[in-house]
């Protein structure tokens, strides 16, 4: 499969620099929500290089390194678990990709993002751009995202498992398990819980 079809379209429209885009935690219970922006060099082989959910977290930490060396620019940017609570997590989303994209050293002049949305209610997605479904199996440059987003939210939660080890984040990462739903019912929520996410609780 062809991981740069998509890329060169947008290079022959006149898009010289294209950053895929991608976000990681949009379900959990607990804990920011992730996003990354990736401008790669043009035709990059990266090997094993895929949609992040399809790799292993041995690869996905190998991966994240090669990507990180070799991008021309990257961006990794977040959104609090208290801003989710007071937007709602699709305007979460969309804003931790637009601060991802803003972060990037080098402005691109158009952005692939991962999925078929590019708003909420209270958060848009501004650069000139184009979203793509399963955008993570599709392009070299939302792979590279999605690798990112998912490695620095995994890193993220296992810091926080850290500081609230009563929830044992490290084996779930936030996610509505059921021993997560276990440790909420003994323990209550955290300050990093989603309280928006707790109401059938």
């Amino acid at each position: 499969m062809d991981l740069w079809e998509l890329e060169r379209d947008c290079w022959a429209k006149g898009h010289d620099l294209v950053c895929g885009c991608d976000e990681a935690g949009a379900g959990p219970l607990a804990g920011r929500v992730y996003a990354a922006a990736v401008i790669l060099p043009r035709e990059l082989a990266i090997e094993g290089l895929n949609d992040s959910k399809k790799l292993t977290p041995k690869k996905r930490d190998r991966l994240y390194d090669v990507i990180v060396e070799q991008a021309e620019a990257y961006s990794v940017a977040w959104v609090e678990a208290q801003e989710i609570d007071e937007t709602d997590i699709l305007s979460a989303r969309m804003n931790a990709m637009q601060r991802a994209i803003d972060g990037l050293k080098v402005r691109p002049d158009f952005a692939l993002i991962d999925g078929n949305r590019d708003h909420g209610k209270q958060g848009a997605v501004t650069t000139p751009h184009a979203t793509v479904v399963k955008g993570d199996s599709l392009s070299a440059s939302i792979a590279a995202a999605s690798i990112l987003a998912k490695v620095s939210r995994d890193r993220y939660m296992e810091e926080m498992a850290a500081e609230y080890p009563q929830y044992a984040f490290e084996q779930h990462k936030g996610y509505p398990t059921k021993l997560h739903y276990e440790k909420l019912r003994q323990y209550g929520p955290c300050p990093i819980h989603r309280r928006t996410f707790l109401k059938k609780l």
